[in-house]
Formats: C-alpha cells, sequence, structure tokens
C-alpha cells in the first residue's frame, strides 16, 4: 500500500499567470474598461472564497459598477481561456511546473491524483499534453456538488485510490481549507514570483500547511 498524493492544479503543477489569471484580467477589462493588477488578485486568492475564476471575474466587474449576467461573463472569460475559430485560447500558454523525471520518480512510490477547481474536460486537456497516463483519477469542479474549500474532491478520490496516508498539494487558502476539512496534511506551493509573496505564505500556515515550498520539485524530501 503506497501513499495518496492529490495535486491541485493552477499554481501548482501548471503556471497560469499567462492563462487562467491573464483571462481574468481580459475579461474585467472588456466589460470595464479597468486593468486588474496581478496584486489586486492575488489579494483575493489570499482572502479564501475565489476559488472559481468565473465568480471572481464577475464580483470584479460588480465592483468596478458594471451590471452584467454571469453567464455573459463566463462565455468572455471561456472564449479568451479556451479560445475561438479565429484565435487560439490562453490556456495553450500554459507550462509545466515539474522538472523531468520527478513523476516517474513519485509514480514508483505513491499513488496520484488532481482535484482541481478547473472542469475535468479542461484539466484533461493540459494534463494530456503535459503528464499523459500520469495520474490515476482526476476530480474537477464539474465532479463535485461544493467546490472548494469544500473538501468533497479529497473525499471522491481517498475512497476510490486505496492508500495509506494522504496528503493534498495546492496553493490557496481554499486548498489548504479543504485540506484541513479532510483531516489531511497539506503543502503549500507559492512560488518565488507570486505577488504578495509573504503574505500568501503566511496564509497559508495559518490555514495549517505543514510545509510551504517554491515549487513542487521540492516535494520529494518532506514525503520521507
Amino acid at each position: 500500500m503506497r501513499d495518496l498524493l492529490i495535486f491541485d492544479m493552477d499554481g501548482v503543477l501548471v503556471e497560469v499567470g499567462d492563462s487562467y489569471r491573464e483571462s481574468i484580467r481580459r475579461t474585467v477589462e472588456f466589460f470595464t474598461g479597468i486593468a486588474v493588477s496581478n496584486e489586486e488578485l492575488q489579494g483575493k486568492k489570499i482572502q479564501g472564497g475565489w476559488n472559481d475564476d468565473w465568480a471572481l471575474s464577475h464580483a470584479l466587474i460588480r465592483d468596478a459598477g458594471v451590471e452584467v449576467g454571469f453567464d455573459t461573463v463566463v462565455a468572455q472569460f471561456q472564449s479568451i481561456f479556451r479560445g475561438t475559430a479565429s484565435q487560439p485560447g490562453l490556456i495553450e500558454r500554459e507550462r509545466w511546473t515539474a522538472q523531468a523525471g520527478l513523476f516517474e520518480r513519485l509514480q514508483q512510490r505513491h499513488r496520484l491524483a488532481v482535484f482541481t477547481g478547473r472542469l475535468r474536460e479542461e484539466a484533461r486537456v493540459t494534463l494530456d499534453r503535459f503528464a499523459p497516463h500520469v495520474f490515476e483519477m482526476v476530480v474537477g469542479s464539474d465532479d463535485v456538488n461544493a467546490t472548494k474549500p469544500d473538501p468533497e474532491g479529497i473525499f471522491k478520490i481517498r475512497a476510490a485510490i486505496p492508500h495509506t496516508r494522504v496528503f493534498y498539494l495546492g496553493d490557496t487558502v481554499d486548498d489548504a481549507r479543504s485540506a484541513r476539512a479532510a483531516g489531511v496534511p497539506f503543502i503549500g506551493i507559492v512560488g518565488p514570483e507570486t505577488p504578495r509573496r509573504e503574505e500568501s505564505v503566511a496564509a497559508l500556515r495559518t490555514n495549517g500547511a505543514a510545509v510551504v515550498l517554491e515549487s513542487i520539485n521540492q516535494m520529494e524530501e518532506h514525503l520521507r
């Protein structure tokens, strides 16, 4: 029996500054004409409760005094993130964070899964591009009744994959709260270029992170 490692995706497995975060910025600017800073977006993530980037985009638009329907915001966001017939989506800009050989080594000693705030199909697009056949199970936002910080996704994976211990790796307060609610150890990931990094690290520690690393490439020594 092996330990089970459950990974969040955005900011953990993939760098999303030029994809999801940029999609939020462009969506908000499209409806309001206002350029949202990276620091402001990170401030929302530090608060917690903003795991859903569609909801965050909609809230920022409303905060700017513009009333627009949620579905309209989602459609605009998706046209930017997934692209259109004439324009590639920002999803193609995502960069894989793991160094060569990391997951090959992890697969030898651990069971691997993903619990993400993305739609499962969108998660698979990126995982199939960078790491096909690595993760035994992928749970997206459309696979659960309640999204993070609710721990339903962790419970689903834990019930489906035999294991000894469970670890959850994520980069946001909602990830940390989800792990704490599930009763599993949480490993925080906050990259060195993250805006408001010290605040982000402190927030994860306050919400129960056993350790906060700069990258998943540092994680192996903490799993022994």
